[in-house]
């Protein structure tokens, strides 16, 4: 006899089931939205120059090959020195495997005219050491759009997905220490220093390891708790 497939039963579990199209009506609600969210929207407008972008949520598995490599290029673009200058280093093959984690959600922006890709970021509903989190894997813009607010419209996502995904109480994201530019966005943002952030600790015969990067993360209150709201600030890179 065939087993049956157990039925999800964890919150976390059942959203990273959910469909597209079910997560962003559930957790992205672009009317009603939690206070000082950031509701869903299917487009964005450069405020300089007027161009027009297109915003999408696609899982990993629905990813086209080609957007999946425009997101590469550009984590490689913007992020690979720190990468290279970390212990960890750069390893095209592994970023491609991680940028594949199963049940990876990620967030498009695409110029409408031409469909190149202008930023994206990433994310999950996971546990990280107990705690439920939404865990911001990247968040990358093109060097001509930092600045303009897309950062926070980005990060604005991950904010009113915890808000309206109880248990979540918290956004989480890793940033490399060189990241100074990030560092300060995310702080401008409200992110701290996580306890789960690796700290300096002294090897075998007396040798000082520094870990050369963070984990951050936010709080957010839920909209189900009474007087809940969250805290988002109009800051970018």
């Amino acid at each position: 006899m065939p087993k049956r497939q157990r039925a999800p039963t964890s919150p976390l579990e059942v959203a990273n089931r959910k469909t597209d199209k079910e997560f962003i009506a559930d957790y992205l609600p672009p009317d009603n939205p939690p206070p000082d969210t950031q509701p869903w929207t299917t487009t964005w407008t450069h405020p300089k120059t007027g161009t027009e972008y297109t915003v999408d949520l696609v899982r990993i598995e629905s990813l086209s090959e080609r957007d999946f490599m425009a997101c590469f290029q550009l984590i490689e673009q913007t992020s690979r020195v720190d990468y290279e200058n970390s212990t960890a280093g750069w390893n095209a093959r592994k970023k491609m495997i991680e940028m594949k984690s199963p049940g990876l959600r990620y967030i498009l922006v695409k110029e409408k005219d031409t469909a190149a890709l202008g930023g994206f970021t990433s994310l999950m509903p996971t546990y990280e050491e107990g705690q439920p989190v939404i865990y911001c894997y990247e968040i990358h813009l093109q060097p001509s759009l930092q600045g303009t607010g897309l950062g926070s419209l980005l990060m604005g996502f991950h904010t009113t997905i915890a808000a309206n995904l109880p248990p979540i109480t918290k956004v989480m994201l890793t940033c490399f220490l060189a990241n100074q530019r990030g560092l300060n966005f995310y702080t401008r943002l409200g992110f701290e220093t996580d306890d789960i952030s690796p700290v300096p600790r002294t090897l075998r015969y007396g040798k000082l390891f520094t870990p050369d990067y963070l984990i951050l993360s936010k709080p957010v209150r839920s909209r189900f708790e009474e007087g809940g709201s969250t805290e988002l600030r109009s800051e970018t890179p």
